[in-house]
């Protein structure tokens, strides 16, 4: 709601997300995750250390807790290791084949890049970007297609960025610039920004067409996909929510309140498990349904309409 996060105020709300149910629990396996093959693997769909992280970053959970410093360091270990660094110049032939390194097939680095994305935003919000998170951006950049995105498909006709890949590097960029002032990341998520931007987020530049019925739903944790208030969050992020071709996202954000106030969560990509499972969460952000508010969703909405000027005596976000 445009406070400052070195406020009392919103310091002492980091103290409540940093004491509560949710992130006990989120954490409860953080000893575990320091031993070979007991968390899962710092992937793992959705328990891994990289999106407990991603998690934390997203609620506001404070920055700079020593707590957290092994767990960051060894999913920036993970995800600046020198495979990245390596090009392997393919060919329509051979690029299905590239393991050591990122195939380069046509001029366009075939890398998913959402991952790098998640871990360079989380390594902007949860503590002082360091030599890692400068590498991250690094290669992000150096990824990036030439219409602005990212993308991992290995066909060789592939030439337009994914919107699954774009919007996790857009936003770990932004976050980046935000806490060291890099121009260089701050135009490279301004670029990315316009792969959302040329197609009003959710239509095909085509036709005009929905993309992906999909995209038009509400979830929470989005992980590594892509919805409509997902995209508009990134653009308050990269500071494009004033831009025209958000106004039909909005509009339609706005034509999805509840009567009685909020947002629902219309589906998940996820199970509840206090086990170590595949494809499940250690905690439930709330089930699916057209009638009741979900929390998540609708901060995040009105974080948009917030900033989108859209709703009354709310400041911009600072």
């Amino acid at each position: 709601m445009g406070a400052h996060r070195s406020t009392p105020e919103v310091r002492r709300l980091e103290g409540d997300v940093q004491r509560s149910a949710r992130v006990r629990a989120l954490l409860s396996r953080r000893d575990a995750a320091h031993r070979a093959g007991s968390s899962g693997g710092i992937y793992r769909y959705w328990q891994g250390i990289h999106w407990v992280l991603a998690s934390l970053a997203d609620m506001g959970y404070p920055e700079k807790d020593p707590g957290l410093d092994p767990l960051i360091d060894r999913a920036l270990s993970m995800w600046t290791h020198p495979h990245y660094d390596r090009t392997v110049r393919a060919t329509a032939e051979t690029v299905r084949g590239v393991r050591d390194g990122v195939p380069l097939l046509r001029g366009r680095y075939r890398r998913c890049a959402s991952q790098q994305g998640n871990a360079l935003l989380y390594a902007s919000r949860l503590r002082t970007p360091d030599a890692r998170a400068d590498h991250l951006a690094q290669l992000l950049v150096r990824w990036q297609w030439e219409d602005g995105g990212w993308n991992c498909s290995r066909a060789a006709d592939a030439h337009v960025s994914s919107f699954m890949e774009t919007l996790s590097p857009m936003r770990g960029l932004a976050a980046y610039a935000a806490r060291t002032g890099s121009s260089v990341a701050r135009r490279a998520a301004r670029r990315a920004s316009e792969v959302f931007l040329e197609r009003s987020l959710f239509r095909r530049r085509s036709t005009g067409a929905v993309m992906r019925s999909r995209f038009l739903q509400f979830h929470y944790p989005l992980y590594w996909y892509y919805d409509v208030l997902g995209g508009l969050k990134g653009m308050v992020e990269v500071g494009r929510i004033g831009d025209p071709r958000c106004r039909e996202a909005l509009d339609w954000l706005e034509s999805r309140e509840l009567p009685g106030g909020g947002w629902p969560v219309d589906a998940r990509y996820y199970r509840v498990s206090p086990d170590y499972r595949f494809g499940c969460e250690f905690v439930d952000w709330g089930a699916p349904s057209r009638t009741r508010r979900n929390d998540w969703v609708t901060t995040d909405a009105l974080y948009v309409l917030g900033a989108a000027g859209r709703l009354p005596d709310v400041a911009g976000p600072r």
